[in-house]
């Protein structure tokens, strides 16, 4: 396994620490990128296909202020990026990194195992207290099944 310190600094930006102590960096796409390491590992949540990049990126499709299109192809890639978080820097992003990225990293945070009526909460205690930004998106989270 690799080095922790190798992976995000968890005094960085926009970076959070699961449950199961792994670090994953939520961030807005309309905001630069943020010094120091970048990602190995993306997923892009949008309503288009994100530009390229040089590191592993996945694109789900999803709306601003919506829910995602494909629930069986986003629980996919947010089972991928849990898995690869143990070892690699894994970033989920959406345009502002509130909404959409919130709702994301609480999926997350729920398939790390955070009971998923509380994963909301925790997101907005550990990533961003504007994270998850509809009641949609909360009850998205609320009835998220790994």
């Amino acid at each position: 396994m690799r080095d922790r310190n190798q992976l995000w600094d968890p005094a960085s930006p926009g970076v959070m620490r699961l449950p199961s102590g792994r670090l994953v960096r939520g961030r807005g796409l309309a905001l630069p990128l943020p010094a120091g390491p970048r990602p190995e590992f993306a997923v892009y949540l949008l309503d288009h296909e994100p530009p390229s990049v040089p590191w592993m990126a996945r694109w789900v499709h999803w709306e601003d202020f919506g829910l995602p299109a494909d629930d069986t192809d986003t629980l996919e890639r947010l089972r991928e990026a849990l898995e690869l978080s143990r070892e690699q820097r894994v970033e989920l992003a959406c345009l502002g990194g509130r909404g959409r990225t919130g709702t994301a990293l609480a999926c997350l945070t729920a398939l790390d195992g955070v009971p998923a009526k509380d994963a909301v909460g925790y997101v907005r205690e550990h990533y961003s207290t504007f994270a998850v930004e509809t009641t949609e998106q909360e009850e998205y989270v609320r009835c998220f099944e790994a």
